[in-house]
């Protein structure tokens, strides 16, 4: 166990905000995490676990203690006739995970490439795009309990995954209650990848690239390189423009709800989804009331992109939480949709 003082987290997070860390422990293995939960001085502090920081606001110095998820590796751990089953370290980077499987042949991953983070925050906030979940591919993951020390694995009905959502992202209401924010932190993440191997197409952008490219069974390398160049095309890349990513969730109405919507801007963005329900694209919302390139200091919505805020250069946690409040009243304002910011604010 590795601890340090007053550490600057502007490298750890992707908006690229200038704050402190009052205590940060760097967690390479389940017996640092353990470590912290013996020592006496450190778990009588609430407790901040972080992983890649791209999906993070910070509005100030961070007081409770910040555990640094470092825990590395990726192996194999089954080949079976139905399934690969891939093992990952809490502290591999997301895009790297994806990339190892696909060159060492084990497809399924290549939709969910180009995310930012960390392997371990993917189960927390059920990461997805072009048409795949986190939850899709996931088989189990191991964590340890911050209070005990203790180890336990959750599979994917016991992580409770909802859009964007897991058990990780509440806190237990009352006694009894099976909610893990701020509670544990996950070391492994186990992913199961399907035999045999299906492209998930059905996604506009996907489409687009079939037409272009003439490839009607394009290979999962192809979709892998596709969704990369889509992603870099629409968003900037946080080393160059800090941001967290996609700011808000695209909400959910229902079929009633978005007749109202069409009736009055037959535009709008909108897909069904398996429930009946309707999501709306936020990022069409946010355009629509005229907010892209517009800023607040030095945090701005981005001129290709209005689902993403950005860090012109100094932006401050205050000024991106001011951005996005002055949106979401405006989307509501027009349309009567509440926007719910998607990184977490500290």
């Amino acid at each position: 166990m590795f601890t340090e003082t007053n550490v600057p987290l502007q490298p750890y997070n992707t908006f690229g905000i200038v704050a402190k860390a009052h205590t940060l422990v760097r967690v390479r293995s389940v017996a640092d995490v353990q470590a912290v939960a013996a020592n006496a001085g450190l778990a009588a502090h609430p407790a901040f676990v972080l992983g890649g920081g791209s999906n993070l606001v910070l509005t100030g110095d961070v007081k409770p203690l910040v555990l640094k998820v470092e825990v590395m590796g990726i192996r194999l751990v089954e080949d079976t006739a139905k399934a690969w089953v891939v093992e990952a370290g809490a502290g591999e980077n997301w895009h790297d995970v994806v990339a190892w499987t696909l060159a060492h042949g084990y497809p399924g991953l290549e939709n969910l490439a180009l995310i930012p983070g960390t392997t371990g925050a993917s189960p927390v906030q059920n990461i997805g795009a072009y048409g795949v979940e986190l939850q899709d591919r996931f088989e189990s993951l191991d964590a340890v309990d911050l209070a005990t020390g203790q180890t336990f694995t959750l599979n994917a009905a016991q992580c409770a995954f909802g859009y964007r959502d897991s058990v990780f992202k509440h806190a237990p209401k009352r006694p009894g209650d099976f909610g893990l924010a701020g509670k544990a932190l996950i070391t492994h993440v186990r992913l199961r990848l399907p035999k045999p191997w299906k492209p998930v197409l059905g996604y506009a952008d996907l489409e687009k690239k079939i037409a272009e490219t003439g490839t009607t069974q394009p290979s999962a390398q192809q979709i892998f390189d596709w969704v990369c160049a889509i992603r870099r095309a629409k968003l900037p890349d946080p080393q160059v423009v800090g941001n967290a990513g996609s700011f808000f969730k695209n909400p959910t109405v229902t079929p009633e709800q978005c007749a109202d919507i069409i009736a009055r801007e037959p535009r709008v963005v909108h897909y069904p989804m398996v429930d009946g329900n309707i999501k709306l694209a936020a990022g069409w919302l946010i355009d629509a009331c005229g907010w892209k390139g517009k800023s607040v200091g030095q945090a701005s919505v981005y001129e290709k992109q209005a689902l993403v805020l950005v860090n012109r250069g100094g932006a401050t946690g205050g000024e991106v939480m001011t951005l996005a409040g002055a949106i979401q009243t405006s989307v509501y304002e027009r349309f009567g949709i509440r926007l719910e910011p998607e990184p977490v604010v500290i």
